[in-house]
């Protein structure tokens, strides 16, 4: 196995993989939702558990948050750890008139203002999407939980703290909102040939004036982590993740 100081090389992690950024919603789905749940990981606090969904095996990690984070976990889960799905569920700020606070944001597409795909040495822009048929698995999931998810484009900014404000010029692209973490997930994911989805709640909106308390955002990604989970033993059970 190759070695990275980032992950206890000994883990035993599931071919699914949950991706919050915050490592304490790792370790809250772990004790709400994984039956048997075991924690793989405490190095740098990026806390890590394997368990079981509905007799499905599913680890759950914290990334931390930016696209470097993202980039450095999501590239050892998939290239020494050997997972096949992962599964972002974090929170975005919302941009479009088309949401509120609260909903669920499938995530698309995802722009980005990094430099990220530099990497690579692409003579144009890439365009970082999510997997088809996790997206397609993900809307199901949501109808059967009467969930109405806006499927759509996102923003994955690098800074969070901006000395300039260009949201209004990516909302009349069509941006749905922002966030940190998805398009590094989604680039990392095509390159290493995994499936990979965002879920997002928005937890505060640009536009209007409404944020989520912190009860508020307690219940509502208990929401968008039960639908991840789902989605998750879906795709195994249906095939998509061998």
């Amino acid at each position: 196995m190759k070695n990275t100081p980032h992950i206890n090389q000994m883990a035993e992690i599931s071919d699914i993989c949950l991706l919050p950024g915050d490592p304490l919603r790792a370790e809250f789905i772990a004790r709400e939702y994984l039956a048997e749940s075991k924690c793989f990981n405490r190095i740098r606090g990026a806390l890590g558990y394997t368990g079981k969904y509905k007799d499905v095996n599913i680890s759950v990690f914290g990334t931390g948050m930016g696209m470097p984070s993202m980039g450095i976990y999501s590239y050892e889960l998939i290239n020494i750890f050997k997972a096949k799905c992962l599964i972002r569920i974090g929170s975005m700020g919302g941009y479009s008139d088309r949401l509120n606070v609260k909903d669920i944001v499938i995530a698309l597409g995802a722009s980005t203002n990094s430099a990220f795909a530099s990497q690579y040495g692409l003579k144009g822009s890439y365009s970082a999407v999510a997997d088809f048929d996790l997206v397609c698995t993900g809307v199901k999931v949501c109808k059967m939980k009467g969930i109405d998810p806006v499927v759509g484009s996102i923003l994955t900014s690098d800074t969070f703290y901006s000395d300039s404000n260009d949201a209004e010029n990516w909302k009349k692209m069509g941006i749905l909102g922002v966030e940190m973490e998805t398009a590094a997930l989604y680039m990392t994911g095509a390159r290493y040939g995994a499936k990979t989805l965002s879920f997002l709640t928005v937890s505060d909106h640009l536009y209007k004036t409404e944020e989520l308390t912190a009860k508020q955002r307690e219940t509502s990604f208990n929401e968008m982590i039960e639908a991840a989970l789902e989605t998750a033993v879906l795709a195994k059970t249906e095939g998509l993740v061998k």
